[in-house]
């Protein structure tokens, strides 16, 4: 027989543990609670001969109890100590986007559901009393610096997009203020050689606004890079872009940048004939 005996007063995770103890998939179990001088104390007893399953089903719950119960918390203290400067706003943007990082990347999220089950199985396997706070505290640090790499990794995901922001709010401030040079334009893209027509359909130079480059940021300039700096120069009334690759970033923010003087087209006469130069390449 197995006996293990988590020790804790964290409600929360009292409740937690209590609930999924009810729900075990797993015979010859039973379990209590009781209160004794300093902590309440959670037993679990294992009659059955398959210690390694009972140790695995029990740090799995252990393990989620965390993840769902105190990560976020965990999340914010590290902000709170290593990135204070963020607002409660700003913090609470960050923390999403740390679980969106876990969500979209498979193996960051193994990673750390095993080291957290790994440390409680190893400990479970060799004690029976768990002191729950100060397991959490002294004997999560491989767990801790895993969620700090990723928190870092947010952060930096949160900056950059903090920057794209404020450029696109800066240049569509600019774009409203000014007024258009030319009447329309065609953007003929494709993320490779995208081309810029006038309303005769005949192409724009992009190379020719170099020296008028003000709002670039790079010192090499890629063909987007013209593209854009040359429409923020003639400022179109109107923007027909004719999409001959799929919609991508590029376009996105075309779209923030000059909002409704874009228009989206994908099956027109320019459409085909591009279309059908790049097919026979």
């Amino acid at each position: 027989m197995k006996t293990i005996c988590i020790k804790t007063n964290n409600k929360p995770a009292i409740n937690y543990l209590l609930e999924n103890f009810k729900n075990l998939q797993l015979e010859d179990v039973c379990f209590s609670c009781h209160k004794f001088k300093i902590y309440n104390n959670i037993f679990i007893h294992y009659k059955g001969k398959d210690i390694k399953l009972f140790l695995s089903t029990i740090s799995n719950i252990l393990s989620n109890l965390v993840f769902d119960t105190y990560e976020d918390d965990f999340i914010r203290a590290i902000l709170n100590r290593e990135y204070f400067y963020f607002d409660a706003i700003e913090k609470k943007q960050i923390i999403e986007k740390t679980n969106d990082i876990y969500y979209e990347d498979i193996e960051a999220l193994t990673t750390k559901e095993s080291i957290l089950f790994n440390t409680f199985y190893n400990f479970l396997k060799n004690n029976s009393k768990l002191y729950f706070k100060g397991f959490i505290t002294f004997r999560l640090r491989r767990y801790f610096n895993e969620l700090e790499k990723t928190v870092d990794n947010a952060v930096n995901q949160y900056l950059i997009e903090k920057e794209y922001l404020e450029f696109v709010s800066l240049l569509k401030l600019y774009v409203n203020s000014e007024e258009s040079k030319v009447d329309m334009v065609h953007l003929v893209y494709n993320n490779k050689e995208p081309l810029l027509l006038d309303k005769n359909k005949n192409i724009i130079k992009t190379d020719i606004n170099l020296l008028n480059a003000k709002y670039l940021s790079d010192i090499t300039f890629s063909s987007l890079d013209l593209i854009l700096n040359t429409l923020l120069n003639i400022l179109p009334k109107k923007i027909y872009v004719h999409l001959i690759d799929d919609k991508d970033e590029f376009v996105n923010t075309l779209e923030l940048i000059f909002e409704k003087r874009i228009n989206i087209c994908t099956d027109c006469n320019i459409c085909s004939i591009y279309k059908s130069h790049i097919r026979q390449l």
